[in-house]
């Protein structure tokens, strides 16, 4: 190496030297401080009784595993015996005799006072849809489950879960409905009276035969 080259050197060593953005040299970490007493000894009292509890925590985390699965097998198995009843049309609350599905007779009796007033006014096809309506709320209300928003009143009038008595009125009546709201066809106020009289033979008869 030249002498010019080893003094450009001398120079270039000096001048990185005295650069203030670069460090060059460097301190030891400085030693953290030990912890406090209260906390060394708070440590070893939790890994005491840690010691002590911890053969009743292995019995504690098996009995909970097999708590778990216990439940779990318990939901799957009532999820797929609901799904196989609803798919046969008949939802585990609907084995039970024909009374069960009337309606009181102060609701019978409120509906058929709401449905003449409609119908005084010359509103025959609201009357009907009106009982065919409150008829659905009550099935809805004593059989939880039954009535699904899919289903049409066709379809809910063809439940095998439906007493004669009921499926009768009540098929008559979605007709009539079904007629007016989706064929334009006129109800008049003899249609009106009998859907009126198919619901109160089905509500309010003194007894089914």
């Amino acid at each position: 190496m030249s002498e010019a080259s080893e003094r450009a050197l001398v120079l270039a060593h000096q001048k990185l030297l005295a650069a203030k953005d670069l460090q060059f040299d460097f301190e030891k970490a400085p030693i953290p401080p030990s912890p406090p007493d209260w906390l060394v000894d708070l440590v070893k009292a939790l890994g005491r009784a840690f010691e002590a509890v911890a053969p009743v925590l292995k019995f504690v985390f098996w009995g909970g595993l097999i708590l778990g699965a216990v439940l779990i097998a318990w939901f799957i198995a009532r999820d797929i015996v609901r799904i196989r009843l609803e798919k046969r049309g008949t939802p585990t609350n609907l084995r039970s005799g024909p009374e069960t599905w009337r309606p009181s007779a102060q609701r019978a009796e409120a509906l058929l006072s709401d449905a003449d007033q409609l119908a005084e006014q010359g509103r025959f096809a609201e009357a009907v849809h009106l009982i065919l309506m409150r008829s659905v709320d009550d099935f809805a209300g004593h059989r939880p489950g039954m009535v699904k928003p899919a289903l049409t009143s066709r379809e809910l009038a063809e439940l095998d879960a439906l007493p004669p008595q009921a499926r009768s009125a009540f098929s008559q009546i979605a007709q009539v409905v079904e007629r007016s709201l989706f064929g334009g066809r006129e109800v008049d106020a003899q249609r009106f009276a009998e859907c009126r009289a198919a619901y109160h033979n089905f509500a309010l008869a003194e007894r089914w035969r």
